[in-house]
């Protein structure tokens, strides 16, 4: 089991350590295959500005949920990390589905388990994750992170959906996986 201590360390090291961790929610979950750094000196974070009642649980205290909606729309998934104070968290952008594959395919009506958790507010529907999520502790039901069984060969690449700091390569996947929201190119890390 992957407990706060885990996060207690800068995103840039976090992110990519978090590629083949399994990340359950009430036992719904999978392999995580993709994520995306953001730190506080980063334009695109929700921290950039400041703390605000939005994104006041990315400042900490590390391994919580900070759950966002996006555009009004689909909720998204960050894992706090870093230091108190200091707003830094990684953006899970996409897992392959591992634990109730039936219920995620009731959930987001689809069949095909590539397509299940392949983005973030996708994963956040199958998992059922919303902003009653957001500050709960990560090692603490109803989440579990259990450790990789393997060393990934990680892959990186820009982030999506972004306007600022589009030149930065802090997005990371797991090389091959065909569950990723987005290709990344082999080599690229």
């Amino acid at each position: 089991m992957i407990g706060k201590d885990f996060f207690a360390r800068s995103v840039h090291e976090v992110a990519p350590d978090l590629i083949g961790v399994t990340l359950v929610a009430d036992g719904v979950g999978g392999k995580i295959v993709e994520v995306e750094a953001y730190d506080q000196e980063d334009p695109a974070s929700h921290g950039f500005r400041g703390r605000t009642r939005r994104n006041a649980t990315m400042f900490g205290p590390p391994g919580h949920a900070y759950v966002y909606r996006s555009y009004g729309i689909h909720w998204c998934l960050n894992l706090v990390c870093g230091e108190e104070g200091v707003a830094e968290a990684v953006l899970v952008r996409a897992l392959e589905p591992t634990h109730e594959l039936d219920l995620q395919r009731a959930r987001r009506g689809v069949g095909d388990a590539r397509a299940l958790c392949s983005g973030p507010g996708k994963l956040c529907q199958a998992l059922a994750i919303t902003g009653r999520h957001d500050g709960l502790a990560l090692d603490e039901p109803p989440f579990r992170l259990e450790d990789r069984a393997f060393v990934p060969e990680i892959v990186t690449g820009p982030r999506v959906g972004i306007t600022q700091a589009t030149e930065l390569s802090w997005r990371y996947g797991l090389a091959g996986s065909s569950f990723l929201s987005r290709s990344l190119r082999a080599g690229s890390a």
